[in-house]
């Protein structure tokens, strides 16, 4: 049980961040004298909305990023997608926060972000995913995966507590989402730590090193419950949209891995200090967590 029910780390990682630890968790309080409470009646088990307290989210101006994606490969749009929303270039770059200089996925779609350099597994969060989501609740979701030779990926672990199908005008719960991509209104990404997937066989064998991360995979996530999380819930978002349906990527920004201006490789301004108190900048009001310089 150690292996999973670890400790929060200095920069704001919850100690249920992994779907197995969390379903130790239901397996321990179910069985514990007290539990007479649905679980529903109880606390959620997940980050709340962005600028609630207890949130992950990270604003796309916070000065933890010190690089974004730059450039793409094999996209592939999904079904029910209009061309106009079919730009790619848009998710190259910082992120816009807008509702429309996105890139859609489409039902089922997919796209691969680059990143040169590449993404280092440092301490706490190491990117974050920028959907173009209008409110806290109309939330499209899609799996992240990683590689570091853009062949060999490996996913993150999710999960999905949704208890029934999104309409296509639907609300999805934040608390009740975990892993995945989209958490977050437009302006705030969705973090994502590379230590959560250590224990992967790809990661274990060196077909995947998280310190030389170099692509990232997003997979839309068709609504319907046809498309399973880590636990083999069916996950549900609003479904069925149209026009623009599926992921809305507005941009991927690096926190780990990115080396300062000085040394020759970010689009962005190095990180301020370490804040002199919790919350002011980095894991949404957690602590912030920064990049070690790069000496030639």
């Amino acid at each position: 049980m150690d292996m999973f029910l670890k400790f929060p780390r200095l920069c704001g990682r919850k100690p249920w961040r992994r779907p197995q630890a969390f379903l130790i968790f239901l397996i321990i309080a179910a069985t514990a004298p007290g539990f007479f409470c649905p679980f529903e009646c109880r606390a959620a088990p997940f980050a709340p909305p962005a600028g609630r307290e207890g949130s992950t989210a990270i604003n796309m101006d916070d000065p933890a990023f010190v690089g974004w994606a730059t450039g793409y490969e094999n996209y592939e749009p999904g079904t029910h997608l209009d061309a106009a929303w079919q730009t790619p270039e848009q998710a190259v770059g910082k992120a816009s926060g807008t509702s429309y200089n996105v890139v859609s996925l489409g039902r089922g779609g997919r796209i691969t972000l680059i990143f040169d350099p590449p993404i280092q597994n440092g301490e706490g969060w190491d990117f974050a995913v920028f959907e173009n989501a209008f409110n806290d609740y109309h939330l499209e979701l899609a799996y992240v995966e990683v590689s570091s030779n853009g062949i060999d990926f490996v996913r993150f672990d999710s999960v999905s507590l949704t208890p029934g199908p999104v309409s296509g005008y639907g609300t999805v719960d934040a608390t009740l989402i975990d892993g995945l991509a989209g958490k977050y209104r437009q302006g705030y990404g969705t973090p994502f730590d590379l230590s959560d997937l250590t224990e992967k066989d790809a990661v274990q064998s060196g077909v995947v090193d998280l310190d030389r991360v170099t692509h990232i995979r997003l997979i839309d996530i068709i609504g319907d419950g046809s498309y399973p999380d880590s636990l083999g819930n069916p996950i549900y978002d609003p479904f069925p949209t149209t026009g623009s349906a599926g992921f809305d990527l507005d941009a991927i920004g690096v926190s780990n891995g990115a080396p300062y201006p000085d040394t020759g490789g970010s689009n962005g301004p190095p990180p301020t200090p370490r804040p002199e108190k919790e919350g002011k900048e980095g894991f949404g009001g957690q602590g912030g967590c920064f990049i070690r310089i790069l000496h030639n």
